[in-house]
């Protein structure tokens, strides 16, 4: 499979990502402006990446995981292999 990492926001891949992050802070009770406390940066940061304005790097998503109570690992295991499941299927 072949990306444009320039539209890598758009990649189903991105919007499960994306999904996950919103649905583990609305999990937890937090508000944007008091995971962005817990993070030590703007709630404007974490509008952009739950819109899929902002990409995270991989550090980031480490830190961002880990404030929401998620294993990183075990969370992109899970998103990989849905994926990777719903290709056979189209």
């Amino acid at each position: 499979m072949k990306i444009n990492f320039r539209k890598s926001i758009h990649h189903e891949l991105h919007r499960s990502l994306r999904k996950l992050l919103i649905e583990a802070r609305k999990e937890l009770d937090l508000t944007q402006r008091e995971l962005a406390k817990k993070l030590s940066m703007g709630y404007q940061t974490i509008g952009k990446i739950e819109s899929g304005d902002r990409r995270l790097d991989p550090v980031e998503f480490f830190e961002y995981a880990k404030a929401l109570e998620l294993d990183p690992s075990e969370q992109l295991f899970i998103i990989f292999y849905e994926y990777r499941n719903n290709q056979k299927f189209k």
